[in-house]
């Protein structure tokens, strides 16, 4: 896989040989089940993402659909709120991020068996549970104490810097979404 440089991609890329066999040239590949991109977009991971939420949900929902309310919040909170890999997501579009939080309302919708336009954050505060960008900031600032608190003096270093890039980008992606920063 050949990253892009912005809008930019290199057309006459010499092959790579391992063991005299030249490796094939792809545009997306899986690394520890995360999707990564030429374009180094995360759209690709986030639709990956939002299928498997769907299967588990729609899975859930018709094995435990005589269970109680609780039984079924606390199943949801166990396979629905996972959402593997979302604190490394950098750079995707608003309609993906969407369809991920449409399917998130609509699995805990379609889980407690509630009409389909009925108020989403109602619903999550009713049951005690986490909204999807309840869950997003959740990720993020997790992802954020393991890298200040890690024994990693290059991840420490990140961490601690006031002016970091990637504290910025966890506060402006998940943060900001529902409440703007003020600016002093």
């Amino acid at each position: 896989m050949v990253f892009e440089a912005g809008a930019k991609r290199p057309r006459d890329v010499p092959p790579v040989l391992l063991n005299g066999k030249s490796l094939v040239m792809v545009d997306q590949f899986r690394y520890l089940g995360h999707i990564l991109t030429t374009d180094l977009k995360d759209n690709a991971d986030i639709e990956r993402e939002r299928r498997a939420l769907s299967v588990r949900a729609n899975m859930i929902a018709r094995r435990f659909a005589r269970c109680t309310q609780q039984v079924k919040v606390t199943l949801f909170r166990a396979y629905c709120t996972s959402l593997y890999s979302c604190s490394l997501w950098a750079d995707y579009t608003k309609r993906s991020y969407s369809d991920l939080r449409v399917v998130y309302n609509n699995a805990f919708r379609t889980m407690l068996g509630l009409p389909r336009f009925c108020s989403a954050s109602g619903m999550f505060a009713a049951a005690r549970t986490d909204c999807f960008h309840t869950t997003m900031r959740k990720r993020a600032a997790s992802l954020v104490r393991r890298v200040r608190a890690s024994s990693n003096i290059v991840l420490k270093m990140i961490g601690d810097r006031v002016d970091c890039p990637f504290l910025r980008h966890c506060c402006d992606r998940h943060v900001a979404v529902t409440m703007p920063l003020r600016k002093f």
